[in-house]
C-alpha cells in the first residue's frame, strides 16, 4: 500500500513538495511520469531521473493481453522496469481510440482498433485487469466525454463516472498493495466539478485524479477548473492532473497544488521534432539549424545535448533515422525530469513564482 506526506510548501500558493511510498519505490512529487517511452531502455530512463512510468491499460490488454503479462511475473518483470509504475483504466483510450462504442450502466462495449475484435470494459473488469498487470497506482474507469459534449452529457457523463468509482472501490481488494486512485470529472462546469469531487472523496481512495483536461479547453480554463476542484480534494493525500504537460501548464497545476502528471507530449513531440530548451520550444527541422554546430540546448546536461551538434540531429530527422527518435526522445524526456526538479526545488525555497514568470509564454 501506498502511503504520501507532505515535506515542503510554498508560502506564495498551494504548491508543495510530497514523498509518494509505493511498493516499487519513494517518489518525489510534483513529478510527471512518461505516458510513453518509445525508444528508450529503462536504464536510459533512470539515468534521466524518471522515477516512475505509465502504462496503457486499454492497449496492454489488447496486445500482448494481461493474462500474458501476468503469467510472466508482472509489469515490472515483463518491461525490466523496477521502479514505480501506474496505469489508467483504459477508459480514455477505449473512449478516443476504438471503434464503435456502445456504452451501458455496465461498461463499454467496443471493437478494436488493432483488429476489429469486439470487448467488454467494466468497472470490475478494469480493476482486475490493472490488478493483473501489477501497477503501484491503478485508476477507477470513468467516462470522459469530448470537449465539445453538450452540459447535459457532461452531467450524465459525471454522474457515471461517480457510480463506476463505487464499482471499483467495491471490486478492489481491501488487502490489496496497489493504490487505487478515484477521478473527478465534469467537463468545464463548476457545479459538476465541485459535486464530483465531494462525491468521489466520499468514496474513500488512495488518491484523487483529475480527468478530462488537456482536451482543448486551453490553459485559463484548465487553471479555473482546477481552481473549483482541488479545494475539495484532501491536503493529505496525492493529487493528479491526467494527460496535461507543457511547462506552462505543469507550474500553473502545481501553484494550485497539483502532484503528479503525466503526459505523451515530451515523447510524441520529439518524434516530430519539437524540442523543449531553457530558451522554449524550438522546431530541430528548421532550415536555421542545417548548418548550426551548436549543441541543441547549451544549458542541457543530457547526453544528446554533450554528443551531438543541431545540424547533426536535424540531419537525423530529415533523413528519418531510428537514431534521431532515440536521441531527441532522450533529451526531452531529461528536459521534463529536470524540470520538475527545479518545480521542487523552487518549493522548497518558496520562489515557485519565479519560475512560473520564467515560462509563462511557453506553449
Amino acid at each position: 500500500m501506498s502511503s504520501f506526506e507532505i515535506i515542503a510548501r510554498d508560502p506564495h500558493s498551494a504548491g508543495r513538495v510530497g514523498r509518494l511510498t509505493t511498493p516499487h519505490g519513494v517518489i518525489e512529487t510534483p513529478v510527471g511520469t512518461q505516458g510513453t517511452v518509445k525508444g528508450l531502455t529503462p536504464a536510459e530512463l533512470r539515468e534521466c531521473g524518471v522515477q516512475m512510468i505509465l502504462a496503457n491499460t486499454y492497449h496492454l490488454y489488447l496486445r500482448p493481453g494481461h493474462q500474458v503479462i501476468d503469467s510472466l511475473g508482472g509489469l515490472h518483470r515483463f518491461m525490466n522496469w523496477s521502479g514505480p509504475i501506474l496505469t489508467d483504466s483504459g477508459g480514455y483510450q477505449v473512449f478516443s481510440l476504438a471503434r464503435l462504442r456502445t456504452l451501458s450502466e455496465e461498461g463499454v462495449t467496443f471493437q478494436s482498433h488493432l483488429d476489429g475484435s469486439r470487448h467488454h470494459l467494466t468497472p470490475e473488469s478494469a480493476t482486475s485487469i490493472q490488478e493483473a498487470l501489477g501497477a503501484d497506482i491503478i485508476m477507477v474507469l470513468d467516462e470522459c466525454p469530448a470537449y465539445t459534449s453538450s452540459p447535459e452529457e457532461q452531467q450524465l457523463a459525471m454522474e457515471r463516472t461517480v457510480r463506476w468509482a463505487a464499482r471499483c472501490r467495491q471490486a478492489h481488494p481491501s488487502d490489496s498493495r496497489q493504490a487505487l486512485f478515484g477521478i473527478v470529472q465534469g467537463g468545464t462546469r463548476q457545479d459538476l466539478r465541485e459535486r464530483c469531487a465531494r462525491e468521489i472523496v466520499k468514496l474513500g481512495f488512495a488518491g484523487y485524479a483529475i480527468g478530462g483536461l488537456g482536451l482543448g479547453e486551453g490553459p485559463q480554463q484548465m487553471a479555473q477548473v482546477l481552481d473549483w476542484t482541488v479545494p475539495h480534494l484532501p491536503v493529505d493525500f496525492p493529487r493528479y492532473l491526467m494527460g496535461v504537460g507543457p511547462p506552462r501548464d505543469l507550474v500553473a497545476a502545481v501553484l494550485r497544488g497539483i502532484d503528479l502528471f503525466d503526459c505523451v507530449l515530451p515523447t510524441r513531440n520529439a518524434r516530430n521534432g519539437c524540442l523543449f530548451t531553457s530558451a522554449g520550444k524550438i522546431n530541430i527541422r528548421n532550415q536555421r539549424y542545417r548548418e548550426d554546430s551548436g549543441p541543441l540546448d547549451p544549458l542541457c546536461t543530457c547526453a544528446t545535448c554533450s554528443g551531438y551538434s543541431r545540424a547533426y540531429l536535424r540531419h537525423l530527422l530529415m533523413a528519418k533515422e531510428i537514431l534521431a527518435h532515440r536521441l531527441l526522445t532522450l533529451h526531452n524526456v531529461h528536459f521534463f525530469m529536470e524540470f520538475m526538479r527545479k518545480i521542487r526545488e523552487k518549493i522548497a525555497a518558496g520562489r515557485l513564482a519565479e519560475l512560473a514568470a520564467q515560462v509563462a509564454a511557453w506553449a
